[in-house]
């Protein structure tokens, strides 16, 4: 767990004649974010963008969750907010991308793991009671709770259900992609139309949750965004 603390002093003067000068702590900085952590944050946002554009083109090639005949279109996605041009080159996009998906995301779970620093972002039964006052902080403009730790429960919550989206957008999308091979995913999801349906959906439940993410980050202010470049935060409220 990123525990790491520093503290920049400066000399308060001397209180009295004879007194040493004092230090003041003008400063603080507390390592956050591993650079492990931070490279697969960053590579995942990149691999996240590619396969989310790459997969609303795969979607205009039949832009219906219903039976093909007849069709009837749920969504008509433009072409200028998609990636691959056309369904082909969208795959390549889309597979391509998987790969550098699904090995950061196993990278960033056997580093959580083995380093104890899932400790900072786990949603545990103790993290439940603080919930409510943080929706009410967020949401209704009520007191804001103290800060003891690098993250609240709020948060927790959030980052814990985007760890389990990320293994779910997996599996749901190794069942598409290849439902013959791997039939008993796509049995366990209701078959190969629903597949693509918990697929569908996992996708824009990761949007929504990076929509979220982001106003966080503007909420939390310009060093909260900054300690995700350096890894250091300064003057914590923790």
């Amino acid at each position: 767990m990123s525990d790491a603390a520093v503290e920049i002093v400066a000399k308060g003067g001397a209180q009295g004649e004879g007194e040493e000068e004092t230090l003041v702590v003008v400063a603080r900085a507390v390592y956050e974010h591993p650079l492990a952590v931070r490279l697969c944050h960053w590579i995942n946002t990149v691999a996240l963008f590619v396969m989310v554009g790459s997969g609303l083109q795969i979607f205009r090639a039949f832009p219906s969750l219903g039976a093909k005949i007849p069709q009837k279109d749920l969504l008509h996605w433009p072409k200028a907010f998609a990636i691959g041009g056309w369904l082909g080159g969208a795959l390549q996009w889309h597979l391509t991308f998987m790969w550098i998906y699904m090995a950061t995301g196993i990278v960033y779970l056997v580093y959580e793991i083995f380093s104890g620093n899932y400790q900072q972002v786990l949603f545990t039964h103790r993290d439940i009671p603080g919930v409510w006052p943080m929706v009410k902080h967020y949401f209704f403009f009520g007191e804001k709770p103290p800060v003891r730790e690098a993250y609240n429960p709020l948060q927790k919550q959030a980052y814990t259900a985007a760890i389990g989206l990320g293994v779910l957008s997996v599996f749901t999308g190794l069942a598409v992609w290849k439902p013959i091979q791997f039939s008993w995913l796509a049995w366990m999801m209701g078959g190969f139309h629903w597949a693509r349906i918990w697929h569908f959906v996992v996708m824009w439940a990761i949007l929504f949750f990076v929509l979220g993410h982001l106003v966080m980050v503007v909420l939390h202010g310009w060093e909260n965004f900054v300690s995700m470049l350096t890894g250091w935060k300064k003057d914590p409220e923790y």
